[in-house]
């Protein structure tokens, strides 16, 4: 099944508020502003640009498993790059595909180079599934005779 929409529309159905870090932010600073909001992952602007993604799984694996210090280490010294990200007018399966080949759970969205949101796998699997609802909706009218179409 084709899925129909671009990452632009997806982000209209989104909180505008991206919060994010700067590089040399500390990695406590970092678990601590993804904790208060609820999130999995922050992306690291440097001057309004993007120059990195921080996660959790950044956090567990350089430094808690490596035995560094959160309060001491800055999250430009473990961040992920380069960075995976996508423009506004990337389709929805597009990026769905990247997420899975790169193995990545949160896609920085840009438009003409400027950071404007950011999406996740969960924010994708939604978006498909209320896609998977509408055409099953449609088909049921169709079927039933009640399409307008």
């Amino acid at each position: 099944m084709h899925i129909p929409g671009t990452i632009d529309s997806l982000l209209t159905h989104k909180a505008p508020t991206v919060w994010s870090v700067a590089p040399n932010a500390t990695v406590f600073d970092a678990i601590k502003l993804m904790s208060e909001k609820n999130i999995g992952a922050l992306p690291v602007l440097d001057g309004g640009q993007l120059v990195g993604m921080f996660s959790e799984r950044d956090y567990t694996r350089k430094v808690v498993l490596k035995g560094k210090s959160s309060k001491s280490t800055a999250v430009k010294d473990i961040i992920s790059t380069p960075v995976i990200s996508v423009e506004t007018g990337h389709g929805i399966e597009e990026c769905m595909r990247l997420m899975t080949e790169h193995r990545i759970r949160h896609l920085p969205v840009l438009d003409g180079g400027r950071m404007v949101g950011i999406v996740s796998i969960g924010d994708l699997v939604n978006w498909t599934i209320s896609a998977q609802n509408v055409a099953l909706e449609q088909m049921e009218h169709y079927i039933s005779g009640t399409y307008p179409g």
